[in-house]
């Protein structure tokens, strides 16, 4: 379309073929003027005032030769006296087309009225009509205005409808008029010239277009076409009818349109890892909440069968931890699934950590924990180093990290909080005396509903806080990981447990 109309705008604005058909007439006046002048000097008696037509034959026929026109000379009544048709050799044989005999030659004619008019050859408005005056050159209205002295020109078009340009000047010589100078254009020569043009504007025009459709077509086979099927595999995807591998890939690609394939899988990926999460996470919401309400539900059972008032006492303490539990693990599970959600909706900040660190122990120290366990702090880091995340979540990072030390150090311990530099990050640990981790849990510690405590804990605890700890980190960019201490006393397994989380020094 862009091509189109740019070839349209182009014949549009030169639809009339006006520039060219004045810049011939100008080009006719001036061969005209020139002409006129050298017959007023040479073939004239300025005697007599009279027209030496034997000179002036030979001479006009030299004049005129190299041009493509067609001269005639009259004398000052009108007649005429001379015509270049009858003196040139390239004028013996005229060739004239005749009027199309049958149908089919009608329509081609007709078919190229119709191209000469919309390519700006010929317009569709009629001029008019050139005929041939024979001896008398008054019919002309040129000739008629050269016997008063001035220069004239028209244009019309012959029999085939091809356009004659004419002009018309007298000769004279001071101010007699010794007759007058008629030139003429061959019919059609014009309409030649801009044919052609049309034809050469055409020929581009098929040239662009071929190549436009080639480079389509190859656009549309190397970008639409990958394009499409990415769209087709993402509706399949939204559908449910696609799987992992719904999304095609293009490994031989390069470009964006590889790199767009590449993101898509890994989006697809993502998507179908999220809502596995999802339903695991629904899966272990249910069985943890079961285990509870299962135990609830055998002591109501139990307590109406109870046989005395301590039985019934001991059945009731059940039934309210059981109540703690689920509402524990309730608030943890709403505090887990608004997790996602929080992190990507609000805005990072840079934090100082150390006062991050040393708000929350100051805390720790004036709260009651329920066991006489120490939390201290060992800040190593320089003055006014910052991370970047949520103030409040890595709070509750190192909280739920400080609250799980502590339910597994004995009393009168103490917990080690340490920061310090390490390379580009910000390294924190916190240090318990406790019995340490199994080695084969170091890992699983951190999966959801993971919990391992010692009896008189047991369903104090969701199991969830290690896990948020990671997920919080992760979105800062950082790292979290646990680890066995070393031994303090022979024979010991482990000196307790230590938690490393490592984030990312802002730079801004």
């Amino acid at each position: 379309m862009a091509l189109l109309i740019l070839t349209g705008g182009v014949i549009g604005v030169q639809s009339s073929g006006r520039g060219l058909v004045e810049e011939r007439l100008t080009a006719i006046q001036e061969q005209a003027a020139i002409v006129a002048g050298t017959l007023a000097e040479y073939a004239t008696d300025p005697q007599t005032h009279t027209l030496r037509v034997a000179e002036a034959e030979p001479l006009l026929r030299q004049l005129i030769q190299p041009t493509r026109l067609r001269a005639r000379l009259y004398l000052p009544n009108g007649r005429q006296v001379v015509d270049t048709r009858l003196l040139l050799a390239r004028d013996v044989v005229k060739i004239t087309e005749l009027p199309p005999l049958d149908r089919w030659s009608r329509i081609k004619e007709m078919g190229q009225r119709i191209y000469d008019g919309v390519m700006g050859v010929r317009p569709f408005t009629r001029l008019a009509s050139y005929s041939e005056g024979g001896e008398d050159g008054r019919i002309y209205q040129e000739v008629n205005e050269a016997m008063t002295g001035q220069a004239s020109s028209a244009e019309r078009v012959d029999d085939q409808n091809k356009l004659v340009l004419s002009v018309a000047v007298p000769v004279q010589r001071f101010k007699a008029i010794y007759g007058e100078l008629f030139l003429t254009t061959e019919g059609g020569d014009i309409d030649d010239i801009l044919r052609q043009e049309r034809f050469v504007l055409f020929e581009v025009f098929l040239v662009a277009f071929g190549v436009m459709l080639l480079s389509s077509l190859y656009l549309a086979g190397t970008i639409a076409e990958p394009v499409r099927r990415l769209a087709a595999a993402a509706d399949q995807v939204r559908f449910g009818s696609g799987g992992r591998d719904a999304i095609p890939g293009f490994p031989e690609r390069n470009d964006e349109i590889g790199d767009l394939a590449d993101s898509f899988k890994e989006m697809t990926a993502a998507l179908y890892d999220r809502i596995g999460a999802i339903e695991r996470f629904a899966a272990d919401v249910a069985h943890e909440l079961k285990n509870p309400l299962t135990s609830l539900a055998s002591a109501m059972e139990m307590l109406v069968r109870a046989p005395d008032e301590a039985a019934r006492q001991k059945l009731m303490v059940l039934a309210r931890a059981d109540v703690k539990r689920i509402d524990r693990l309730i608030t943890d599970i709403s505090d887990a699934s608004r997790l996602d959600a929080e992190l990507s909706r609000e805005a990072r900040t840079e934090i100082d950590l150390s006062h991050l660190l040393k708000t929350i122990v100051d805390i720790y120290d004036v709260t009651d924990r329920g066991k006489n366990v120490a939390v201290t702090l060992r800040d190593e880091l320089a003055a006014g180093t910052k991370v970047t995340g949520h103030d409040e979540r890595l709070g509750q990072v190192f909280r739920n990290l400080i609250d799980n030390a502590i339910s597994f150090s004995p009393d009168g311990t103490a917990i080690l909080i340490t920061a310090q530099l390490h390379h580009a990050f910000a390294r924190v640990t916190v240090e318990d005396t406790g019995p340490g981790i199994p080695p084969d849990n170091l890992e699983s510690i951190f999966e959801r509903f993971y919990t391992e405590r010692p009896g008189d804990t047991f369903g104090k605890n969701s199991g969830l806080g290690l896990s948020i700890a990671r997920q919080i980190t992760q979105n800062a960019g950082g790292r979290i990981w646990a680890e066995n201490r070393p031994p303090q006393v022979q024979g010991e397994a482990s000196g307790g447990a230590r938690f490393v989380v490592e984030l990312p020094i802002s730079h801004a």
